[in-house]
């Protein structure tokens, strides 16, 4: 199969990438302005500090993903997914206009309810983005489009992060003009993606969020292509939440960085996996490549472990700032870590996404994106409280990192051992790669 991206520009597929890209864009645009205004303008709420606050932020964003996936993927399954998407992308015209509020009144309350909004819009768009992949895509274009999407998907929280963080510090007029535009062009975007058949057309919904999210993820189980998916890509967003977390901190105590520095290193971290997810798609020569989970893995280890050993001491003395920090020893080195770190990410996730997509029957493949999303949460939860609990033990950002790196071999393993496929097909990339180009 020859591998490419001819697809891109089709109505099959590029309405769907917009779509994704700009609401994942808004996502991070109006959770970074957020943040920003508790930890540098004074924003309040309910006399909690700063950093309560902003932990408060992250747990609402993400508490809709717990409540309401199950829902999310019935409704993928029994409706058709270009029709929900036109639902869900005015839904977040009505969140921005009441964001527009927040910011303008400068009120806590009314943006930390836009916050758990767009939550629920994330939470329903999740599903239907990767499930209606199957039925966009001809099989050899799959793990292109996976990549595809992975890759706009980490640009969009990159540009919508550094985007939060600027506009806070002009107009809030401006910020308020860039959510509701992007909110427009993601319902433009939806109006073009075209009629997707339900999978489903009679399943029950039900209003037990809880009990559907608890039978959701043991039928899910009970499927073993499914099951081993969803634990290499939880494990992934695991390690994904302990640098994203940790990093302003590392950057700050153990590189001696400026603000600017953390944003390379992000910008670089993030860049690196969408660079990672089209290598990753382009090598698989239009083919499921799980092999290359293996070879993902062995980079996150070996260059997260750098990143790791390259600045185990806490640094003392002055912040340097960009200019001063590039031209430090062993600057260019932690950079390359965290690129490759990244680069690396896009090689484990990709296979992992089309294996989810592939490796559910047709009727589920909405519902087994939807416990994805909810191991994922649970994963992320566990990251967090692990990093604190290493954190206290150890008061070291890199030897957190350090035992990461370490635990990934393990968390690969116990994978691997779990689809032996994985092992089997380890080389099969290489061969296939090799006899295209004989």
């Amino acid at each position: 199969m020859k591998a490419g991206f001819t697809f891109f520009a089709s109505r099959r597929f590029l309405p769907l990438f917009s779509t994704q890209f700009l609401g994942a864009f808004n996502d991070n645009l109006l959770k970074t302005a957020i943040v920003v205004l508790i930890s540098f303008q004074g924003l309040s709420f309910a006399g909690l500090p700063a950093e309560q606050l902003v932990n408060l932020a992250a747990g609402v964003f993400i508490l809709p993903f717990f409540l309401f996936s199950a829902t999310a993927g019935k409704l993928s399954e029994r409706y058709d997914k270009a029709r929900i998407a036109r639902w869900i992308k005015l839904a977040e015209i009505a969140i921005m206009l009441l964001a527009a509020c927040g910011f303008y009144w400068s009120s806590a309350g009314i943006l930390m309810a836009s916050l758990f909004l767009m939550g629920c819009h994330s939470a329903f768009f999740g599903p239907l983005k990767y499930s209606a992949l199957p039925q966009y895509l001809r099989e050899d274009e799959l793990v292109g489009g996976t990549g595809l999407i992975e890759m706009g998907t980490f640009l969009a929280i990159l540009i919508g992060q550094l985007g939060g963080s600027l506009l806070t510090h002009a107009s809030p007029l401006l910020l308020i003009a860039a959510l509701l535009l992007t909110s427009l062009l993601g319902y433009g975007s939806s109006r073009a993606m075209t009629p997707v058949a339900p999978g489903a057309p009679d399943l029950k919904l039900s209003w037990n969020f809880l009990a559907d999210s608890v039978q959701l993820v043991r039928e899910a189980w009970r499927i073993h292509d499914v099951r081993c998916s969803i634990l290499g890509i939880s494990w992934f967003w695991l390690m994904g939440a302990i640098y994203t977390t940790q990093l302003p901190t590392f950057t700050r105590l153990h590189l001696g960085g400026d603000a600017d520095v953390y944003t390379l290193l992000l910008a670089l971290f993030s860049i690196g996996i969408g660079v990672g997810s089209v290598a990753c798609a382009k090598l698989s020569q239009g083919k499921l490549q799980l092999g290359m989970v293996l070879l993902g893995s062995a980079g996150m280890t070996l260059f997260g472990g750098d990143l790791a050993l390259s600045a185990m001491a806490h640094y003392h003395g002055p912040l340097a700032t960009l200019p001063q920090f590039l031209g430090l020893p062993g600057s260019w080195r932690n950079m390359l870590d965290v690129a490759l770190l990244g680069f690396f990410g896009g090689f484990f996730t990709v296979p992992l996404y089309t294996w989810l997509q592939t490796g559910s029957p047709d009727a589920f493949r909405s519902q087994a994106v939807a416990a994805n999303n909810i191991i994922n949460g649970f994963y992320m939860v566990a990251a967090a409280a692990a990093s604190a609990l290493m954190l206290q033990w150890f008061d070291n950002i890199a030897a957190l990192l350090l035992i990461a790196a370490g635990a990934n071999i393990l968390a690969t393993l116990h994978l691997a051992r779990a689809a032996p496929v994985i092992w089997r097909t380890r080389l099969d990339w290489v061969r296939e790669l090799a006899a295209a180009r004989a």
